[in-house]
């Protein structure tokens, strides 16, 4: 684990060419390092944590993570500049590469807290914490938003947002390209009812050549994503990385031009095994770590085998390694435990 002591080891600067998005409950330490098992060169993001979190809650649980993990964002929620620059500091001092600000959450909870999408009424805010922030690290500061919210016209309001933060020092904006609508709808729906507006995203960039453009909403597959990247400078996937993190498998080599052979699925989940034995003798539940490998040989056979056999064992208490070499033996089509389990 890094701890704010902790020499940061050398790794590339981070290219958005390719990212995987925060999501909530999901993209914590363990999901991360899982991912970068699959993709040396994908960035990754934390799960969205509030400054308020990082300044008085347990900080090695929200912040903790692995060099191995790098490039690695940290996403910060709040909206008191002060607060947001110490907090900051602090992820600097983890071993982050890059702080991003979010300004796309539409959750009531988050609305509540004066944070997430329903800052994007209120740019000059958006910017001053952005200023604070730069004023307290040298690495990049970066923001996520949507393309609106609510009745505000995505063109005039998007630009005078982008404009006025940029204005701040932040270079780097992760674009969802759908409004959020903060009253009516869940956070749930607010991924999928208002209609995607990939234009609106090529529209921004076009007309800011020397800002980074990264697009974000609705990507299902790395195909997708390749037909984007003509007009933007990167692109983040959500849901479906999670869902089928194999696809990653390809970034590095198809994506970054990185002249490398992808690990197949079994060479994944055995690199993952040592991390997984570490993390269950530091008091970690197995299933707070399979949980996240589940996808991993989504449309391949034995699959549903594979998850079935987790989920039935991985949350036992006591469960180990066993479980893990048993799941792998599963899929694997080895021995009597993957006839059992078919």
């Amino acid at each position: 684990m890094v701890t704010p002591a902790t020499t940061r080891s050398e790794v590339a600067a981070p290219s958005h060419k390719f990212c995987v998005a925060p999501m909530m409950e999901w993209t914590d330490r363990h999901c991360r390092y899982f991912l970068r098992l699959i993709s040396r060169h994908a960035m990754l993001y934390t799960e969205m944590v509030t400054a308020d979190a990082v300044l008085y809650g347990d900080r090695e649980r929200v912040l903790g993570c692995d060099p191995a993990e790098r490039p690695v964002a940290s996403q910060l929620g709040g909206c008191d500049p002060a607060k947001l620059a110490k907090a900051a500091r602090i992820g600097a001092d983890y071993g982050y590469d890059e702080i991003n600000l979010n300004i796309g959450c539409p959750s009531d909870r988050v609305q509540s807290g004066r944070f997430g999408a329903c800052l994007m009424a209120e740019p000059a805010l958006v910017a001053a914490c952005v200023a604070a922030m730069r004023a307290e690290v040298t690495i990049p500061v970066t923001v996520k938003c949507r393309i609106g919210i609510d009745d505000q016209d995505a063109e005039e309001s998007l630009d005078r947002f982008i404009d006025t933060v940029a204005a701040a020092g932040c270079q780097t904006f992760v674009v969802h390209a759908r409004k959020a609508w903060l009253k009516g709808l869940s956070p749930k729906e607010n991924r999928d009812v208002p209609p995607l507006d990939y234009g609106r995203v090529y529209r921004l960039k076009a007309r800011l050549p020397d800002i980074e453009i990264i697009l974000n909403g609705g990507i299902e597959s790395l195909g997708a994503a390749e037909q984007h990247l003509p007009h933007v400078d990167g692109v983040m996937l959500g849901r479906a990385a999670y869902a089928d993190p194999y696809l990653l498998a390809e970034v590095d080599r198809d994506v970054f031009g990185a002249d490398t052979t992808p690990p197949s699925r079994l060479d994944v989940l055995d690199r993952f095994t040592p991390y997984v034995e570490s993390e269950l003798a530091r008091g970690a539940r197995l299933n707070q770590m399979t949980r996240h490998i589940l996808g991993l040989f989504h449309g391949q056979p034995r699959a549903r085998a594979f998850r079935r056999y987790l989920a039935e064992n991985a949350h036992r208490d006591g469960a180990g390694l066993e479980v893990l070499r048993a799941a792998r033996a599963v899929v694997a089509g080895e021995g009597r435990v993957a006839i059992a389990a078919e």
